[in-house]
């Protein structure tokens, strides 16, 4: 293990950009992550590595493999993780990667997984990232920034029937044309408030009055779209639920209900085996669950988390343990 991001060794004590961010539900990701046998501990959104820190400081059996996109990330997370460098191992890459990475860095079994979806509070709160409607900067909202496709081109470029499509998918059903129509017409759109500015102006000033900022949800539509998130994330839960070691547990949290209605149906599925009998009846079709549902429904945050990070009140966690069965690796 060491400090190694696609191959190459990050020196330590290099430049590090600030990537301060709190955990959401550190606790709980704790408790559950670090009572599992020892093996990989595969934490594939890193960030700052503040679960990550938690984590390995309570679970000495357990070695990760950090994952992100973010080279910033990396960087930071690095010396978060100073005092375990014989215990990491680092990559750049999208979570949808993250089955392939463990193939080639390492045959130890799968025994921690977490997934900490959505945008981190270094992201939002860099005006030159784009993520925020909030901050002015450009419309960027790429998570790899060497990613070919921005928001801005989206703004710009797709017809309106697409952006109200989008639009629609997350969240803003009842607005989604209009928004679109508004954005086609105030086009070419360069800056996270110019685009703000427009959803705004768009809505009727009755429904602006709940529901939070009128371009939030255009907002998280648009990193969604930009970042491939929904594609990549069903695949991936599915992939590393495979590769999970029995009494190994895979967390995730989430932030929007299209994440969450991802995630809720493969881990439900993973739990059954895709077993297709009655639920009132005895399985007869073959089905082998891969996991068990270690709770259910979906945890929140306690309300003082959410009083003192309001970031966090979004947030819905699940998690699944690995079971003995056909579907097993081990």
């Amino acid at each position: 293990m060491g400090w190694l991001v696609e191959g190459l060794r990050i020196a330590r004590g290099a430049a590090v950009t600030s990537f301060a961010h709190e955990p959401v539900m550190l606790s709980e990701v704790v408790e559950l992550l670090a009572a599992t046998p020892a093996g990989i501990y595969l934490d594939c959104t890193l960030g700052g590595a503040g679960h990550a820190r938690a984590v390995l400081e309570k679970a000495p059996q357990l070695t990760l493999v950090g994952i992100d996109k973010d080279p910033d990330a990396l960087y930071a997370a690095q010396e978060v993780l100073a005092d375990f460098q014989d215990r990491i191992q680092l990559e750049r890459g999208s979570f949808a990667r993250a089955a392939e990475i463990l193939e080639t860095s390492t045959d130890a079994p799968l025994s921690a997984v977490l997934m900490d979806l959505g945008v981190s509070s270094p992201q939002l709160d860099r005006g030159e990232r784009g993520f925020s409607y909030k901050v002015d900067g450009p419309l960027d909202m790429r998570m790899d920034p060497s990613s070919p496709l921005s928001a801005e081109a989206i703004v710009n470029a797709w017809p309106a029937a697409e952006l109200a499509r989008l639009f629609s998918e997350h969240g803003e059903t009842r607005m989604a044309g209009r928004i679109a129509r508004a954005i086609v017409d105030g086009r070419p759109l360069r800056t996270t408030t110019e685009l703000a500015d427009v959803v705004t102006s768009a809505i009727p000033a009755a429904l602006r009055r709940s529901g939070g900022h009128p371009a939030r949800r255009v907002f998280q539509a648009l990193r969604v779209a930009v970042n491939d998130e929904l594609v990549v994330l069903g695949p991936a839960v599915d992939s590393l639920v495979g590769r999970l070691a029995p009494a190994g547990r895979f967390v995730v949290l989430s932030y929007h209900s299209g994440e969450d209605r991802i995630v809720k149906d493969r881990f439900r599925w993973a739990s059954t085996g895709g077993c297709t009998c009655p639920p009132q009846l005895p399985c007869v079709c073959g089905a082998a669950a891969k996991v068990k549902l270690m709770f259910r429904g979906a945890r929140r945050p306690s309300q003082a988390e959410v009083q003192r990070n309001h970031r966090a009140k979004s947030a819905r966690m699940r998690a699944v343990e690995g079971v003995v069965g056909e579907g097993s690796k081990w």
